[in-house]
């Protein structure tokens, strides 16, 4: 295996890329091992495909099959192949969860042939189902529409977003440095406390609780030294922000190491197995016992702890897969020795790998594993509760703890309204199937392969540096300021239910007033898309029904898109070539539009004979609409 070599950070090559970011770009997709075990079956295809054309789209639709955790679509010129898996850009799994399917990578009037393939596990794929064949149309046949019942009710609405929120490690956010001008604690703080006071967040995950900058392991005369100190000081942090940590178990610390010369990112955390696992175990007990003794039952209660991160790819892991299932037996021992109501899991692998590998192995060992947890980027979440029932664990929570739009550093997709269209999709395709799904990360304070060098740099954060919100931060704002209630939603015309999804609550801002909240959105999951398609524009038809006869209502209607809510775009048009950041009135102008716009004055609407009010707008692609019904 290819390693990565103990250089001073910030080391460059003579071309002057960075050591740790040549690294990472020529490994990150070389796997640790193979997969290595599990009962995945092949499973049939599904049936009932059905190909509908519309304006520069095609909408597939297809009857699920029992055990598949997901689907793969494939395309072809002709029926006779050659077949590809229908490639959207997304540069991890392409794989969906779930029907329908939105193709937005043909070309109008040139017919195209489809076939989908049920998947046991994101490596195991059956055979391809009967085509079908379709070809887009150049222009919409229909508008899209959405028709809410106020007066149902659908039960309560997830939250997939508040379990968990990513963060860069957590150090981090103790530091006094700055980037651009600002200081890189105190913005990451301000970020973290946002998303739990705006966002509902409740826990933050992060890398390298044991790395060498907390000091937590060394050796003196051959002999093992813990020290808490660093942990404690992160974690009073944390706590203070009003959050709670996922305690992701990694990575070694540089006394402990087989080899401390294997290492990952700028702040070169090391990714080698212990040189001896009784030590390991040792640490992990006494830190899991520090930490019980320091902070109390809610540990017990409201603390998690993950065994890695993504062992399944070599650049973050350079022991082998059973070694992988060593430490995660080894570590899950140490935390349940201390308390055995502790909540431990894992195998926090990439691009969905490894969770059939892991259930296999804890059938065959009696290995806890309180929760699975896994990441991917660029689609919405597989669904593995179907892998869950195969292994009698029905119930045991599902924990995405890393997903984005992209896996990429430096995308300029993530800073684009595409992100948070995005991160809608899959926030709502998580809705009553997965406990969490955390995004990765919470700011643009980030450091993994350099520090940001410029505002708008494609960064994971959800707000810049300078604490500015994102489009995508935008999108979690308008999903947590719908109401409790979820209510019964139609979608129909050109793409509606695919392109164009939608989602409605009743109750806005807690109390039940009979507000009502409808989330609209414009979104292909095709990033050669990004940056917008004229084409995949809809004139969309909101038609609220179960409202008041005659009863009269004040509507807002907020909007993200190229022109509304995109402080990024903006610092994009307004700034000079090679500006890399804001002067202090640039800086003053932005923040003047750090905030949901409206796309029209708010008016007020009187319901029609049968309680219905209606709503026509154009929504463009990339594009979100929240539209609010508050009696007046």
């Amino acid at each position: 295996m290819t390693s990565t070599q103990h250089n001073p950070s910030g080391s460059t090559r003579t071309d002057g890329t960075p050591e740790a970011r040549a690294d990472w770009e020529a490994r990150i997709g070389t796997a640790s091992g193979t997969a290595f075990g599990g009962n995945a079956p092949l499973l049939d295809p599904p049936t009932a495909l059905a190909a509908t054309p519309g304006g520069h789209q095609v909408t597939l639709t297809w009857e699920t099959v029992p055990g598949a955790i997901g689907y793969q679509v494939h395309v072809a010129d002709s029926p006779d192949g050659p077949w590809g898996a229908l490639d959207h850009a997304g540069r991890d799994v392409l794989a969906v969860p779930h029907p329908p399917y939105t193709d937005t990578t043909g070309t109008p009037g040139v017919t195209r042939y489809y076939a989908v393939a049920s998947l046991s596990d994101v490596h195991v794929e059956g055979p391809r189902s009967e085509a079908v064949a379709a070809a887009p149309l150049a222009a919409p046949a229909e508008a899209t529409t959405i028709t809410v019942d106020a007066g149902g009710d659908a039960g309560p609405l997830a939250r997939p977003w508040r379990p968990m929120i990513g963060s860069e490690h957590l150090s981090h956010a103790l530091l006094t440095d700055t980037t651009g001008g600002h200081s890189i604690g105190a913005e990451l703080s301000s970020a973290l406390k946002a998303a739990h006071d705006e966002l509902g967040v409740a826990t933050v995950r992060a890398h390298g609780i044991l790395c060498d900058d907390n000091a937590v392991y060394r050796e003196v005369d051959g002999q093992p030294v813990h020290d808490f100190t660093g942990v404690d000081k992160v974690y009073d942090h944390i706590l203070s922000l009003g959050l709670k940590p996922c305690v992701e178990i990694s990575f070694m610390p540089h006394d402990l190491a087989s080899d401390p010369t294997k290492t990952v990112f700028e702040y070169e955390a090391i990714i080698s197995p212990p040189k001896d696992w009784d030590r390991w175990y040792a640490l992990v007990r006494d830190l899991t016992a520090h930490l019980l003794e320091r902070y109390g039952e809610e540990v017990v209660t409201e603390w998690s702890f993950e065994v890695w991160n993504e062992a399944n790819l070599e650049v973050f892991w350079s022991g082998t897969p059973e070694e992988y299932l060593r430490l995660y037996d080894v570590t899950a021992a140490a935390v349940r020795d201390v308390d055995p109501r502790l909540v431990v899991g894992g195998p926090s692998s990439a691009a969905a790998g490894w969770v059939e590998e892991l259930l296999a192995h804890a059938e065959r060992t009696g290995s806890p594993v309180d929760f699975i947890s896994t990441h991917t980027y660029g689609s919405p979440p597989l669904d593995f509760r179907p892998m869950l029932e195969r292994y009698d664990r029905a119930g045991t929570p599902i924990w995405w703890t890393e997903w984005g739009v992209t896996p990429t550093h430096f995308n300029e997709v993530s800073d684009a309204v595409f992100a948070g269209t995005f991160l809608l999709t899959g926030m709502y395709s998580a809705m009553d199937r997965i406990e969490a799904l955390s995004y990765w990360v919470v700011s643009d304070h980030f450091e993994e392969l350099g520090r940001p060098q410029e505002l708008t740099h494609g960064g994971f954060g959800l707000r810049t540096v300078g604490e500015l919100r994102k489009p995508r931060w935008w999108a979690l704002a308008m999903l947590e300021r719908l109401g409790d209630t979820r209510l019964p939603l139609v979608a129909g015309g050109d793409g509606g239910g695919s392109l164009v999804e939608a989602v409605s609550a009743r109750t806005v801002g807690g109390e039940d007033d009979g507000t009502v909240g409808v989330l609209a959105w414009n979104f292909t999951l095709d990033q050669t898309k990004a940056s917008g398609c004229a084409e995949l524009a809809r004139d969309v038809s909101v038609s609220v029904t179960g409202l008041i006869p005659g009863g009269t209502y004040t509507l807002t209607h907020e909007r993200v898109d190229a022109d509304h809510s995109d402080v990024t775009g903006r610092w994009g048009a307004m700034k000079d070539a090679d500006q890399a950041w804001p002067t202090e009135p640039q800086w003053a102008e932005l923040r003047a539009h750090d905030h949901l716009e409206h796309l029209e004055p708010a008016r007020t609407v009187t319901a029609d004979a049968t309680g219905a009010v209606t709503v026509d707008f154009e929504l463009p692609n990339p594009a979100m609409s929240l539209l609010t019904l508050t009696p007046a």
